[in-house]
């Protein structure tokens, strides 16, 4: 494949509108292109199967179709090197990834987006900086995630006990959709990340100080694989802190903190920090 070609995005959006305004942001840069708009689901499932497009920004409130059930479909496609229809320079195995872009910040829609497969979740008053870094970041295979969305995700997780959501997360890791920083687009190991989240319950056995006095019977054993300061770094991962903060917090410079969290997703087996955070409390650590 060729790394330096451009990056294809599709757009479905009923609104008119908002289509134009989403491809004009996207046109103006040089590694990127739209090579397709669309006002409902149906269509987007359509096209994305003939073009195989790299990313689709996907409304959610669609006639007929909507955008979560053409996002399971999207997702669930196979790139097809030898389609006429895809160039040469464009085609390789990369899977269609998808963002869902809404204005209504729900967690029915969250939650719906995360099991249908998407790559991201962002609100369309998104600035258009970090629109454009959001595809970037979902085209190299990480994903993002609005704020608030990413904060109650993890709330949702520690009321309904974090132990009982692996199905959940085994859904996501199934359906290849990877959630990043919980601040902006700083998907993975490499986002700055402008702010935290904050307010997230402490489960039970949770001392004042964020260690878990109830430790449990079990723990997955990529623990072990862990260094101090990877432990330490993990634990401000779950306390919802940027790579900033924790930077910052442990007086250690920011691409050292990215070099740790990059370390700690691969010994951990972890595609994200939600995943991250899960493991975290999983075993105690928290």
């Amino acid at each position: 494949m060729n790394e330096s070609r451009s990056i294809r995005v599709i757009i479905a959006d009923d609104q008119k509108l908002v289509r134009a305004g989403f491809a004009m942001v996207i046109g103006s840069q040089p590694d990127m292109e739209v090579v397709g708009q669309v006002s409902d689901g149906a269509q987007a499932v359509a096209l994305a199967e003939s073009l195989h497009p790299d990313v689709v920004l996907m409304d959610v409130r669609m006639p007929g179709m909507d955008g979560i059930e053409a996002t399971s479909r999207i997702t669930s496609l196979s790139a097809a090197p030898g389609d006429a229809t895809v160039s040469a320079e464009s085609a390789d195995d990369r899977p269609t990834r998808v963002i869902i872009l809404t204005t209504f910040d729900l967690d029915e829609y969250v939650m719906a987006a995360i099991n249908a497969g998407a790559s991201g979740f962002l609100l369309k008053d998104t600035e258009p900086e970090t629109l454009l870094s959001s595809i970037r970041t979902v085209f190299q295979g990480n994903a993002i995630i609005a704020p608030s969305a990413t904060k109650r995700l993890i709330e949702k997780m520690m009321q309904d006990g974090y132990a009982q959501h692996g199905s959940l997360t085994g859904d996501v890791a199934r359906s290849g959709a990877v959630y990043g920083s919980a601040v902006g687009v700083s998907g993975g190991a490499a986002g700055n990340g402008a702010g935290s989240m904050t307010g997230i319950p402490s489960p039970a056995g949770a001392a004042s100080d964020g260690s878990n006095t109830s430790r449990p019977a079990y723990t997955d054993p990529e623990l072990d694989l862990l260094t101090d300061r990877e432990r330490e770094v993990l634990v401000e991962i779950a306390h919802g802190l940027s790579n900033q903060e924790i930077a910052d917090k442990l007086f250690i410079s920011l691409p050292t903190v990215k070099t740790h969290v990059a370390h700690i997703l691969a010994k951990i087996n972890a595609r994200d920090r939600v995943q991250a955070v899960v493991f975290a409390y999983d075993n105690g650590l928290v």
